[in-house]
């Protein structure tokens, strides 16, 4: 394991307002937030940031032309008595199948609610055009064990971390971060202990390096190009 998964990170224009939807949804707790950054905890251990983006573009699915590149699966007992209440909270119903409904959070990202016994976080899940390929570098690099194989998509996971699921994209539209034309939507901070340890290890299984850093952060891009962040 190189390093550990910390926060999934979601832009948005008005993160107060994002912060209110999803601690009426999940049942997600604030304990950071300033202009800038709001942190959200979760009751099963997952962790949410919600990152300012005054210039975000919200994905428009299913347009390929502007790719949700990533969305958020939600377990509820109920389907239709959960879509109602997100629809009361500001969301918007585009979508869905036999045993999930697909809506739009306040900043557009789409979200998904899936049938379960019990309420609570399922998986982030993250397009790409080779879903096995990706899955075996967050595995490699967040020593996550994988739980599930498919011809949609794969799963991992490991215990005390939030599963990510890999879904596939026929003709995934790739972000080019900072370019606001081909926007991230989304990021995943990774805690390591060692950055200059952390940073040759990622690189040799497929990361590449991009043109940002800060005091405690660095960013790369995953081999689908998903940007990401090495944090200490």
């Amino acid at each position: 394991m190189i390093a550990k998964l910390k926060t999934v990170v979601i832009d948005a224009p008005d993160i107060a307002a994002l912060s209110a939807f999803y601690t009426e949804l999940a049942g997600f707790t604030q304990v950071y937030g300033d202009d800038e950054w709001i942190t959200l905890d979760g009751p099963d251990g997952w962790r949410l940031g919600l990152q300012h983006a005054p210039d975000h573009v919200p994905p428009q699915w299913p347009d390929p032309e502007h790719p949700q590149q990533f969305h958020l699966d939600i377990y509820v007992p109920d389907l239709e008595v959960a879509a109602q209440h997100a629809e009361k909270l500001g969301a918007r119903r585009i979508g869905g199948g036999e045993r999930w409904i697909t809506l739009a959070d306040p900043a557009g990202h789409p979200f998904d609610l899936c049938q379960g016994e019990q309420a609570g976080m399922f998986a982030c899940t993250i397009d790409t055009e080779d879903p096995a390929g990706l899955a075996g570098f967050y595995a490699e690099v967040l020593g996550m064990q994988r739980r599930y194989d498919g011809d949609e998509g794969s799963l991992i996971g490991a215990d005390g971390q939030m599963q990510l699921m890999f879904q596939r994209i026929a003709h995934h539209q790739r972000p080019q971060w900072p370019d606001p034309a081909f926007p991230q939507q989304f990021h995943l901070d990774l805690l390591v202990d060692d950055v200059e340890a952390a940073e040759p290890a990622v690189l040799a299984l497929g990361a590449t390096r991009l043109d940002g850093q800060g005091e405690n952060w660095r960013v790369y891009a995953d081999p689908s190009g998903h940007p990401f962040c090495l944090t200490w």
